[in-house]
């Protein structure tokens, strides 16, 4: 019988913590000989005493278990904490549970019950790294690409390899091999190609620009994204917008390694998030988190029929706050 295990993968880097969980998919299997039995669960949707009942209850079907608690930063009320934190110090025997969050640090009071190997930071690639990185990308698929092509990527990408690495991958259909890659071609095909998010959908929000932000939303809603989602992204931005108006409200300039801290490696990210501080201040960000949350009741508590109204609705607001 193996023995339960509690981990913390923290940090902006998305692609390597997605590595990093495959790897424990692949030990699981080979130690088992099967895959394991998978749950995900969302801090601030599932109240924390059903998943620590869930935890603790055994599976009937498989013989090892992998739990997912995903924005584990939004895990701050005392109780809770506490009841988590004592799950931790007596996991279920053969169940891994992963806490995933963006930031680097969670509350100390769940940090203390894993040792230094189970917490994990995964820190977005520096500058020369990210460069270096889709250099090589194209250079192994048999692509030349020059400097700007290269900036025009990482302009328009999210910054984390597997954002890369899928853009990177659609954009190579579309590239004549006997040619060098520039900014030209990357911004053409990449504008066409790229796939829509909340993430996409809050910069478009941070301008202003209501047209786009509906377009946006219901291309979303036809891919089948959950109201309730979206506002959970959008949520997460409008804290790190107050993040960001905090750093940068004091009289020093913040430097690369505090961007970084808060989870702003990329010049693009930190572009959304300038506008958006612009447009909004500290008490516009306060009032669309409140916002935000009402909507997210509202709508929980709507028929179906009703959630495209109100995220219209909710959009038409949150532009105005400004």
């Amino acid at each position: 019988m193996s023995k339960g295990n509690c981990l913390l993968f923290l940090g902006p880097e998305f692609g390597e913590k997605q590595d990093a969980i495959e790897e424990i998919r692949r030990n699981i299997k080979k130690q088992f000989g099967a895959p394991a039995e998978e749950t995900s669960f969302y801090a601030g949707e599932t109240p924390v005493n059903e998943m620590v009942s869930i935890l603790r209850n055994g599976s009937l079907f498989a013989d090892a278990r992998l739990f997912f608690i995903k924005n584990a930063e939004l895990l701050k009320k005392k109780d809770e904490l506490e009841l988590l934190a004592s799950y931790m110090a007596a996991p279920q025997d053969d169940t891994t549970m992963i806490l995933i969050s963006d930031n680097t640090g969670l509350d100390k009071t769940l940090e203390k019950r894993v040792d230094k190997a189970g917490k994990r930071v995964f820190w977005e690639l520096f500058e020369n790294k990210k460069t270096e990185w889709v250099a090589n990308f194209f250079r192994r698929e048999g692509f030349r690409i020059d400097e700007e092509g290269i900036e025009a990527i990482l302009e328009l990408v999210e910054n984390n390899t597997d954002s890369l690495k899928r853009e990177c991958s659609r954009l190579t259909l579309f590239l004549d091999k006997n040619s060098v890659v520039g900014e030209a071609e990357v911004e053409k095909w990449l504008s066409h190609t790229r796939e829509e998010s909340a993430f996409t959908l809050f910069s478009r929000i941070a301008e202003g620009d209501l047209t786009r932000s509906v377009e946006i939303l219901h291309a979303l809603l036809a891919a089948k994204e959950t109201p309730v989602g979206i506002l959970g992204v959008l949520a997460w931005c409008f804290r790190k917008l107050r993040d960001y108006l905090a750093l940068t409200a004091k009289n020093t300039v913040p430097d690369d390694f505090e961007f970084r801290k808060i989870g702003l490696a990329s010049s693009k990210a930190r572009k959304d998030y300038a506008t958006a501080g612009r447009r909004y201040g500290a008490a516009g960000a306060d009032a669309c988190l409140s916002l935000t949350a009402g909507f997210d009741i509202r709508i929980r508590s709507s028929g179906a029929g009703f959630e495209s109204i109100l995220m219209d609705q909710y959009l038409y607001e949150v532009i105005c706050k400004a």
